[in-house]
């Protein structure tokens, strides 16, 4: 077998020790604050939703559709908390656009499942004119009659901060808002709560989502859909509790 010690640089080593030891303090973080750990839980179910929506066996090309979207959803989730927990707190707030975009994708398919159709076989040209970010972004607000652009809003809040190089991306390379940025990872409760926050509120629309592709008859997705819904509804009462009546 051959000689693993020496396989990553040491430099690489030394920088996966130090993720590691900011793992455990923001796990330390997270235990001390119950919202977070809703925010985790609720991340957690959106995921198993999408596993179990990628176990349902079907013959149903549109549907395989969102079941990949769905498997694309877990695995950005899985990487974001990743790397939130290791102190890279804007490249996860970067993937969290990803889910953003998807989650808008599978929303515009819901209310129209023939788009799924001419989302599979619509070359380039025809992708970006008919289902572009902006176009599903626009074709939503006016599906759902909003007039105060918060879809944009929260696409423009993951770009600017996140997305693309910009003066204002730099807020997050720094521990403390008036501070130097800083190169490598590294833990600050504000920004942690920040990213995982927002990862819980992409958690509820991703689940939502997928929930409505699921069978309502299928009896293997019926623990996780509850598990879901009794989730939401905590994670309701807790952040918005003025919906609750």
């Amino acid at each position: 077998m051959p000689d693993t010690n020496n396989a990553i640089p040491p430099n690489l080593a030394s920088l996966h020790a130090g993720e590691e030891f900011l793992r455990g303090k923001a796990i330390g973080l997270i235990a001390g604050d119950e919202r977070l750990r809703l925010h985790l839980a609720i991340t957690e179910a959106a995921m198993d939703l999408a596993d179990v929506l990628r176990q349902f066996d079907t013959a149903d090309e549109d549907l395989k559709v969102v079941q990949l979207l769905g498997m694309r959803t877990f695995n950005a989730f899985g990487a974001s908390v990743k790397l939130a927990l290791s102190g890279y707190s804007q490249n996860s707030a970067l993937i969290l656009r990803d889910v953003l975009e998807t989650v808008f994708l599978i929303d515009y398919f819901v209310g129209d499942r023939t788009l799924i159709e001419r989302w599979r076989f619509a070359d380039k040209k025809a992708r970006l004119k008919d289902f572009g970010p902006v176009k599903v972004r626009e074709a939503l607000d006016a599906r759902d009659g909003f007039t105060d652009k918060k879809r944009f809003a929260m696409y423009e809040m993951f770009s600017e901060l996140a997305g693309h190089p910009t003066m204002k991306s730099a807020f997050m390379m720094r521990p403390q808002r008036d501070g130097d940025a800083v190169i490598g990872p590294f833990m600050e409760a504000t920004t942690l709560e920040a990213v995982v926050s927002e990862m819980g509120r992409l958690a509820i629309q991703v689940a939502e989502q997928l929930n409505l592709f699921l069978p309502a008859d299928w009896p293997q997705g019926r623990p996780s859909r509850l598990a879901f819904a009794t989730l939401k509804q905590r994670w309701i009462t807790t952040f918005y509790p003025s919906r609750v009546r």
